[in-house]
């Protein structure tokens, strides 16, 4: 009963952690940042775009561009992915509606910039530690990877590109430049509170339930392992496997570990890069003996 009480708080928890979190990034958008005409990247980006040239309010797009996106989410990393996020993107709407009625907080836009990026990347990152998101663009961007030769970061970074050569011709090129610079504050901000989050990450678990592990990462996030053997000191036999994957997939992987191995030890290291060629998911799982492959992230 301890225990289920405790999982239960926890839960709650993490779910008003993600609602401050989408509070606190609506809250730096309206008071800092679109006041001074500063663009975030993403969906949030094009929603602000559409609602300065059509006068359509922010709050209801960010709502109606997400759709595919979290249906692309949803999809790849699981209902658990789909409940938090939506939760998050209903927070950050409503947010949104209710902090645009408050003064913006300068007019300097320096002070603009790096605050706002800084609030931002603090709400945003405590939504995606928590496994959720507020903006789709980079679970779009995770199945785009599995299918071509780009990155995750490439494929947003790109798309970022899009959006801020948008700005630059709708408010001119200082703001798209300051535009540009609010991302990179957020970014690095973003890797801070979600505890130094790379785009790639490697886990390393030692179980004694591997095979059936492996199986589920596979099901669930498309994700191949390998499985190394190992003996613990006092422990006996156990089987490591190492895996590669995203930040945003991270909160799912260790559901799933959790679950099914309480006793498992799990480790999370940064990627800073990732050389050869390394195979990416399929649709079939052709041999489910060999678990030797990684796929690029």
């Amino acid at each position: 009963m301890v225990k289920i009480k405790n999982n239960y708080v926890k839960t709650i928890l993490s779910y008003l952690l993600i609602i401050l979190g989408a509070m606190l990034a609506a809250y730096s958008l309206d008071t800092f940042l679109i006041p001074n005409n500063i663009l975030d990247g993403g969906v949030t980006g094009i929603s602000i775009i559409i609602s300065k040239v059509f006068s359509i309010p922010i709050s209801l797009l960010v709502i109606l561009i997400n759709i595919p996106f979290v249906y692309v989410g949803y999809r790849n990393l699981g209902k658990n992915f789909l409940i938090r996020t939506i939760i998050s993107m209903l927070t950050f709407s409503i947010a949104l509606s209710f902090f645009e009625t408050f003064h913006e907080v300068t007019d300097e836009i320096l002070l603009a910039t790096i605050f706002g990026g800084v609030l931002l990347g603090i709400g945003v990152g405590l939504v995606i530690r928590l496994g959720a998101c507020i903006d789709g663009t980079e679970s779009v961007a995770l199945v785009i990877s599995k299918k071509t030769s780009l990155s995750v970061g490439q494929i947003v970074m790109l798309f970022n590109f899009v959006i801020y050569c948008l700005a630059a011709l709708t408010f001119g090129i200082d703001r798209a430049l300051y535009s540009v610079l609010t991302y990179f504050i957020t970014y690095k901000v973003i890797d801070l509170v979600s505890e130094g989050l790379e785009q790639a990450k490697a886990a390393l678990i030692v179980t004694e339930k591997g095979t059936d592990m492996a199986n589920e990462i596979y099901k669930k996030l498309g994700r191949t392992v390998t499985k190394i053997n190992g003996s613990g000191l006092l422990s006996g036999e156990k089987e490591v496997m190492y895996c590669v994957l995203t930040r945003i997939e991270v909160f799912e992987l260790k559901k799933i570990a959790n679950e099914m191995d309480e006793s498992a030890f799990i480790t999370i290291l940064d990627v800073s890069d990732i050389i050869g060629n390394h195979i990416k998911s399929t649709k079939k799982y052709k041999n489910k003996k060999s678990t030797t492959r990684i796929k690029e992230v």
